[in-house]
Parts: structure tokens; C-alpha cells; sequence
């Protein structure tokens, strides 16, 4: 096994040595020293693998349990290389920010603000689009993280290490000290092991989510909008900017039902109080800090009037005025936040089930205001800086995470919602069918019922199982937005959207559940719904159909007035993951690219806002690309300072593990968004865009529809990929299908692209595309290659797609690939795949190439490029062993044995997955 990134010579063979200062710009330096402390840890407890650490052993003549500690030791190390990396890129970040100033770093509010003043862009539309940005990624549990979340804290650990290390100030017994606490939380990780050893539950996935908001978030986020506050004012001098709590995290974690049978509206209930004591208990902890800080004395500070009205009034309140006093004589900041603390206490003690004596907060507005008197008390008696530096930066989490840390979606696939809609319509007219789905008479009783006044007293108890729970998570919703906070939830996410009625079904179980409100008052009707209703598109023939729909929908008079009561903005869900397994890369990019603009123009023509909620996945083939690029590639117009989108397994850990790589990722997100937004209609289509990329999707498609619908396909990718094996890593709740069939078009997206990137095939990112682009090149000659690659320098969109395209063909190994090949059992299915496959490769290597203008895949790409070529030869390595750890594992019969080889089999599934940094 190679390893994948070499130490120096010296280091490699020391067993013991005094660290290097890391200085520069390059990981070289913090690599050194991780692999020298995982190179003490493997001689302490296995020798035999520091010949796998220096790429000297024979893994193929391994035995299986030698052979899954030899994986278990690589994977440690693809970790320990990414938090190389992530610190040199932070470094690198500070060095530029030193040397040049902020606004020379891309992606920064820095480059963005001063850029805008540079092009004249006035103040007065910087803060419009301020008071309408609207910024949330939202957190998923989907299936591709393999890190538990014990693991996840001691890599974190080991990340502030190394930072540490940094330092120059440090005496050489002080470095040493680090070192050894280095080598500890690596030996933790070693004994810990990865491996989930069992099934993952809601609750545990509630528990992951929550922890990067522990450990980066709660602080980080209200930071990085005091770090868009300071940009304003660097570019916009003596102009002063009201920045609300714009960027705030939505999750589905707890409340995706969409194929996740353990997903009930009790589950839902419960995640939705851990949410709330995660920032409630962050809020007891900054204002206890602020009680030991704000020692202010009436004697050396006058008391202003009015903070001296608002202290008696909460005193009062109290009920427990003369012991507070008592407490703290003669220091009135303090005893004001001995009132708040004590109203925090009895606020999570309502939240855990308990019944509190004194007075607590109905909900987070309350616990602002007080944070605000508290500031403008400071500002009064002179101590504003106080306020600002202290107080502020807990007002302002306040304002962001409120009761609820995240807002909560709720999902549900438009099976289960007909199902309940159905089970209705029997309550109410008797046994018998209801009408047909898409009929007249469907529609009719959809419409009747929306405006039919609600019978609070009807009764659900009669109902199938499924659609009481259905009804259940909707009553949630009444229940949870009076008793816990307005904001607890963000919207109903609807799956499998294929018509209004489908929409609508969803406000009629809204209405009948309680969550409606009078929009005029508890005696005067018309109704609205407060919880935003999202159809997912997800499909290709879906998003085609999606125009039509959203125009149809926007004309029912209880979608108009719930869409103005909630901010005048529809908000629509379109999905990368399924258009791309429907239809290929190419096709996927393109249909969502057209069904954005044509939903945006459908918006301005009705005068509604459309806001896109993007549902990406960590890999190319799922919508997973670089930040700003990708952000800049949306069609003109499209966001307008309104972005959502998903978060999802090894990304959320990738993106917000660490405090440094958290904050920078939040910035590039919202500074990528503004830049966007303030560029308008921007980028305007050459001549011949869009017919050039609706006939390279349609062709592409076309090449890619034939593999699908090849004869044998399910039984190839089944037998020549670990795609039933991967269950069994056990990183999610939910299964791999979501109805139990064995289907390819039942198949979820993620098990989908996770399999094809372990054998090294790779289809879900590139198969099609040379078809394609050939397919273009033959209908229209030279002309049509001049002009595609002018499109490759103007088009934003098919450039991200082109680049993608080519750094993913970097990932396919057909070597690898044949072997896994192997696997199938019947050999005129193996041979008839596989040649399609790699014929289509060649020619798509080919013809991106041509287009591009490049020599060798990826060399525009040097970072990628020589980050991927030192973990491949680990990688391929990898894969060989998976392919034979495949045939013994399906073969074996003996019990004790086949999990030897199961247990190396997942072992070899994590570490091919964490060696590319993505699963699906």
C-alpha cells in the first residue's frame, strides 16, 4: 500500500523527534507531524503496519482481520491528510489577508463590498438586498457520513492541536507537551474505531447534527456577520447598515419522513426539544458569563433612569427581588441578568417537561429585549463598547438560532399524503373509492374542502394508522409554533410532485390538522397557512412540468394569501440528485438551469417571488460543486438574495467541523449569494446558448437513457459494485429504497452514486456527455466546434458542467473498473455493460478534452489534480482488495469467517469513500 502523501525522509524514520515549526503555505510541514504520530501509535500497537504507513507491505497477502486493521490505519490517515489541508488552506488564507488586505480574498464580504463600491453600486441598494437576503443551508441525514460522532470530536481535537503547533512561542517542552496530546487523540481514533456497529437512529442523527453547532456554530455564524458589518464599513464608510439575522440553519434531521418508517411525529417532538435545549442551554452559558463580567458598581457608574425602571420591573417580576439584591449589592448588571438567567432556567425546565414556579420566556422575542435593554443600558451609562464587544454577539445568536437552533422541515412523499388524503375522503362520504387522482371530481372535493369551515371537534380516530400519523406531524405544527417558537419549523417539503392537486392535498392536511390561521383576526375568514408548502421537483420530466404547475398553483386563492402572509415569496424545491439518475449529468444540469429561469420569469410575471431550494448532495453527480462557482452558474436573476440548500453527510463535517473552515464557509456561501444577487440579470446568454445546450442534453441523455434501459443492468450494477453491502456501514436511519421494491428506478440517489464511485466506474458523472458532445460535432462541423468552445469561455453553466465532467473522468479507473466487472456472473451481460462503458469513456475523455482545449484531464486543476494523484495509488490499491473481499464475503458460508470478511469489506467501503472525500 502507498502511502498516500510522503513525510520527510527523516521524520519518517524518527521515532521520536522535536516538531517542526509549521510556517509557509504548504501541508508538507503539518503532514510530517500527523504522520509521524500516527506512526508512533501504529508501533505501540500493531508493528506489522508501519510497513502499510510507509507503502512497503503486501495487503493482497493479508489475512481478512490483518487486512481491516491495515484499512482501518489508511482511513485514519485520509482524515489526518484532509485536516493537513484544511489548515494550510486556512493559512493561506491569513497570509493573503496580511499581505494584501481581506478584500484581495475571494469569496470574502470584503471582495464583494468593495468590488460594489468600485462599480458605483449605491448604499441604498446594498441594504435592500440586505433586508431581503434570505440564506439557509440546511442540514440532512442523509447516508454518507461514516464518522460517529465520538470520532468527529477527537479529529476536531487533533485539528486544534496542530493549529496549536503553529504558535512560535512555545518552549520545546511545551511543544513537546502538544505532541504527546497529539498522539493521544489519534490512539483514541485508533481504539475508538469508525465502524457503526449498529443501526443508526433518529435520535443519534439528531445527536450528530447538534454537535457541529456545539462545537463551531452557535459562535461562528453570529462572527461572520460581524465580519460583514465590518466589510460595510470599510466600503461604505459612515454609512450606517441595519443587518438582519439573515443566514440561519434549517434541518431535516428528525423530521424527514420521506421513506424513513422511524421518523413519527413523536420523533419529530422530540428533536424538536433537543433543538431547543441545544441553543437554550448556549444562551444560560453566555448570560452567565455576562453576569461574571458585567461587575459594574453604582458607585463608580450612575445607574441611567430607565435601565434603573426596567431592573425594578424584572425584580418584581421575579418574585424574588430582596434575594437577588442581596446576592449582588450595588451591581445592577448583574442582578438584571441573575432576572434573565433565572427566566432561562425556567424556560428549559418548561422544555424538558418540568413545571417551573416563576416566569419564564413565552419565546425567544422575549430574551432579545431583554438582551437589548440590557445593551442600550451599557450605551447610556457610557459603556457602549461593552454592549457591542459582551452583550451583542448573545443578542445576535438569539436573533439567529432563537428556541429552536435550526428551523426544522418536515418532508413527506406524495404517496403517503394521497394515502391520507383518501382515508378523508372515506370518513367523510362513506365507504367506496374516492374519485381517480388527476380527475375533475378529485380537484373539485380538494377545492370544496379548503374552503369548507374547519370542524375543530372532528375526530381522526377512525383513520388507518399511516394517515393519523400523518395528521399527527401536521398537528405538531399548530402545537410546537405557539408552545415552542414561531420559527420552529421552516416548511413541508413534498416530495414525488407531479400536479397542483398534490399541493394542494398538502394545505388541505395543513387545514385539517389546525395549522391554518385566520389571516384577519379569530372571527374573520379568509384563512392562510402559516407553514410554507414546497413541492420538490425532482424528476426531469418533473422539472419540465414544474412551469405549468407553479402557474396553475399561484392562482388558488388560499396558496395567494398564504404565499403574501409569508414574505410574498413561493419557495420550490428542485432536486440534482434524481434529474441527474433520470437523465445523466448533462441533461440533469441543463433541465434544472431551464426550469429555474422559467420559474423566475413565471415569479416577475405574477408578481410573486420564486426562491430556489436547492437539493444537492456531496458528490459532482448529486449537484455537490464549488461554492461560488456553482452559486455564479444559476441562471440570471434566479436567486435574488433567497438561497436554500442542502447540507448533506461528510459535507456538513467537511464544511463546518472546524471553527476557521466553518466561518469561511458560511462567508463564501452569503458572499457568493450577495454577489450573485447584486449582478441582477448579469450574465446574459451568447447566441445559440441555449439551442447548443439543448441539443448536447438531449443527445447526451439519449446515450445515457440506452445504459439504463440496457438488458441486465440491475443485475450488472448489483454484482459489480458493493451496492447491498453498503447498508450494512450502518450510517443511516432510513433504507436504501424507499418502498421495498428492487427497482433501479426505486433505488434512492445516494446508494446509486456511492456504488458506481466505489468500482470506479463513476457513470452517475460523465457517461453520456461524450455522446453528446460528439453527437454536436458531427451534426454541425467546424462551425459547431468553434462554437462550443466559445460557449466553454462565456457559458457559465456548461462550463461548470465541462469542468466537473473532467475532474470526475480522474476518478474512473476502467482497470478497476473490469475487475469489478468480474463480479457479475453472466458473461454476456458483463461484456455487453462494460464495453458500452468503456467506449462511452473514451470517447467522453476525448471530446471533453477537445472542447477544453487541454492536453491531460484536470491539469487546469493543479490543487485537485495533485491532491487526488496522491491518494490514488492508496485508493486503487483499495479497491483491488475490495473486489476480492466481495467474491469471499458472497461466497462464504461460514459464519465466524464471513464477518471477518465483512468487517474488512466496510472497512475498505469507508476508506475508499473517505480517500475521495465523498460517498453520495
Amino acid at each position: 500500500m502507498t502511502r498516500t502523501l510522503h513525510a520527510s525522509p527523516g521524520l519518517a524514520e524518527a521515532s521520536a523527534f522535536a516538531p517542526p515549526v509549521i510556517t509557509g503555505t504548504s501541508a508538507e510541514q503539518a503532514l510530517d507531524i500527523l504522520f509521524q504520530a500516527l506512526l508512533d501509535v501504529a508501533r505501540r500497537h500493531d508493528p506489522d503496519l508501519e510497513a502499510v504507513l510507509h507503502g512497503t507491505a503486501d495487503i493482497s497477502r493479508f489475512s481478512p482481520e490483518m487486512l481491516a486493521r491495515a484499512l482501518q490505519v489508511q482511513g485514519i490517515w485520509f482524515h489526518l491528510i484532509s485536516i493537513a489541508e484544511q489548515n494550510a488552506a486556512m493559512r493561506r488564507r491569513r497570509h493573503i489577508e496580511r499581505t494584501e488586505g481581506r478584500a484581495a480574498l475571494s469569496g470574502s464580504f470584503a471582495k464583494v463590498f468593495s468590488d460594489a463600491r468600485a462599480q458605483g453600486i449605491p448604499p441604498e441598494k446594498i441594504q435592500a438586498l440586505l433586508s431581503d437576503l434570505r440564506i439557509r443551508p440546511t442540514l440532512t441525514a442523509h447516508p454518507t457520513e461514516g464518522k460517529r460522532v465520538t470520532v468527529l470530536e477527537k479529529f476536531r481535537r487533533i485539528y486544534l492541536v496542530l493549529r496549536e503547533l503553529e504558535m512560535p512561542r512555545w518552549t520545546d517542552r511545551e511543544r513537546n507537551g502538544l505532541m504527546n496530546e497529539l498522539r493521544d487523540q489519534i490512539e483514541l481514533v485508533w481504539m475508538t474505531g469508525e465502524l457503526h456497529l449498529e443501526k443508526a437512529t433518529v435520535e443519534r442523527e439528531v445527536a450528530w447534527g447538534l454537535h457541529f453547532f456545539d462545537e463551531t456554530l452557535f459562535e461562528m455564524l453570529p462572527e461572520t456577520m460581524d465580519t460583514l458589518e465590518e466589510s460595510l464599513a470599510e466600503a461604505y464608510p459612515g454609512t450606517p447598515f441595519k443587518v438582519p439575522p439573515f443566514f440561519q440553519f434549517g434541518s431535516w434531521i428528525g423530521g424527514d419522513r420521506d421513506g424513513n418508517p422511524y421518523v413519527t411525529a413523536a420523533v419529530t417532538r422530540q428533536a424538536l426539544h433537543r433543538n431547543a435545549l441545544a441553543s437554550l442551554n448556549r444562551y444560560r452559558d453566555g448570560a452567565r458569563e455576562l453576569g461574571r463580567t458585567l461587575s459594574l458598581t453604582e458607585r463608580a457608574l450612575p445607574l441611567p433612569a430607565t435601565f434603573r425602571q426596567e431592573l425594578d420591573r424584572q425584580l418584581a417580576e421575579s418574585g424574588q427581588a430582596r434575594a437577588i439584591a442581596r446576592r449582588n449589592p450595588g451591581e445592577p448588571y448583574r442582578q438584571y441578568l441573575t432576572c434573565v438567567l433565572r427566566k432561562l432556567d425556567a424556560t428549559i425546565a418548561r422544555n424538558e417537561g418540568q413545571h417551573p414556579s416563576g416566569p419564564d420566556y413565552a419565546s425567544a422575542d422575549g430574551l432579545i429585549e431583554d438582551l437589548r435593554v440590557l445593551e442600550r443600558g451599557l450605551e447610556d451609562a457610557k459603556c457602549g463598547a461593552l454592549g457591542r464587544d459582551l452583550v451583542r454577539p448573545v443578542r445576535r445568536m438569539v436573533e439567529i438560532f432563537r428556541f429552536s437552533t435550526v428551523r426544522l422541515d418536515l418532508r413527506e412523499n406524495t404517496t403517503r399524503t394521497t394515502e391520507t388524503l383518501q382515508a378523508l375522503w372515506r370518513q367523510r362520504n362513506g365507504e367506496g373509492d374516492p374519485p381517480a387522482l388527476g380527475s375533475a371530481a378529485w380537484r373539485q372535493w380538494l377545492d370544496a374542502e379548503l374552503v369548507r369551515p374547519r370542524d375543530p371537534e372532528r375526530s381522526f380516530e377512525n383513520l388507518p394508522d399511516a394517515a393519523r400519523e400523518t395528521l399527527a406531524t401536521f398537528a405538531l405544527v399548530a402545537e410546537m409554533r405557539e408552545s415552542l417558537d414561531r420559527e420552529a419549523f421552516g416548511a413541508f417539503i413534498l416530495s414525488m410532485t407531479r400536479s397542483v392537486e398534490d399541493v394542494l392535498g398538502a394545505y388541505l392536511l395543513a387545514k385539517e390538522a389546525g395549522v391554518f390561521l385566520d389571516a384577519a383576526g379569530p372571527e374573520i375568514r379568509p384563512e392562510i397557512c402559516p407553514l410554507a408548502i414546497v413541492p420538490l421537483f425532482e424528476t426531469i420530466d418533473d422539472l419540465r412540468a414544474a412551469p405549468a404547475i407553479m402557474r396553475e398553483l399561484l392562482t388558488v386563492p388560499v396558496v395567494r394569501r398564504s404565499t403574501r402572509w409569508q414574505g410574498g415569496v413561493q419557495e420550490v424545491m428542485i432536486g440534482y440528485s434524481d434529474s441527474n439518475k433520470d437523465g445523466g449529468f448533462v441533461a440533469a444540469n441543463w433541465e434544472l438551469y431551464k426550469a429555474q429561469s422559467k420559474l423566475t420569469r413565471l415569479g416577475q410575471e405574477l408578481g410573486v417571488g420564486i426562491a430556489f431550494f436547492h437539493g444537492r448532495g456531496g458528490s459532482v453527480s448529486r449537484g455537490g460543486v464549488p461554492t461560488h462557482r456553482g452559486i455564479m452558474a444559476q441562471p440570471p436573476g434566479s436567486i435574488r438574495g433567497r438561497f436554500r440548500t442542502t447540507e448533506q453527510g461528510e459535507v456538513v463535517s467537511f464544511k463546518y467541523a472546524n471553527r476557521g473552515t466553518a466561518a469561511y464557509q458560511m462567508e463564501l456561501l452569503a458572499a457568493s449569494v450577495f454577489e450573485h444577487a447584486l449582478a441582477g440579470d448579469g450574465e446574459r446568454a451568447s447566441v445559440g446558448h441555449d439551442d447548443a445546450l439543448e441539443a448536447l442534453a438531449g443527445a447526451s441523455r439519449a446515450a445515457y437513457v440506452r445504459l439504463l434501459q440496457t438488458d441486465g443492468l440491475v443485475d450488472y450494477f448489483q454484482s459489480a459494485s458493493p451496492l447491498d453491502e453498503i447498508a450494512l456501514l450502518n450510517i443511516g436511519s432510513r433504507p436504501a429504497r424507499r418502498f421495498g421494491a428492487r427497482s433501479l428506478s426505486d433505488l434512492r440517489a445516494i446508494p446509486w452514486v456511492f456504488a458506481w464511485s466505489q468500482n470506479r466506474h463513476v457513470i452517475t458523472g460523465w457517461y453520456g456527455v461524450g455522446s453528446g458532445l460528439a453527437s454536436f460535432l458531427d451534426v454541425r462541423g467546424r462551425e459547431g466546434e468553434a462554437s462550443l468552445k466559445r460557449l466553454f469561455q462565456d457559458s457559465r453553466v456548461l462550463r461548470l458542467v465541462l469542468d466537473e465532467v473532467e475532474k470526475t473522468l480522474m476518478m474512473v479507473d476502467l482497470d478497476i473498473a473490469r475487475a469489478y466487472a468480474g463480479l457479475v456472473p453472466d458473461a454476456s451481460v458483463r461484456d455487453r455493460i462494460f464495453s458500452m462503458i468503456e467506449a462511452e469513456y473514451a470517447l467522453t475523455r476525448e471530446m471533453v478534452l477537445r472542447v477544453s482545449g487541454g492536453s491531460d484531464l484536470a491539469e487546469r486543476f493543479p490543487l485537485f489534480r495533485d491532491r487526488l494523484k496522491g491518494r490514488l495509488p492508496t485508493i486503487n490499491q483499495v479497491g483491488r482488495e475490495q473486489v476480492e473481499l466481495l467474491a469471499r464475503y458472497r461466497a462464504e458460508t461460514d459464519e465466524d469467517r464471513r464477518e471477518a470478511v465483512k468487517s474488512a469489506l466496510l472497512l475498505s467501503i469507508n476508506c475508499i469513500a473517505v480517500g475521495f472525500g465523498s460517498t453520495g
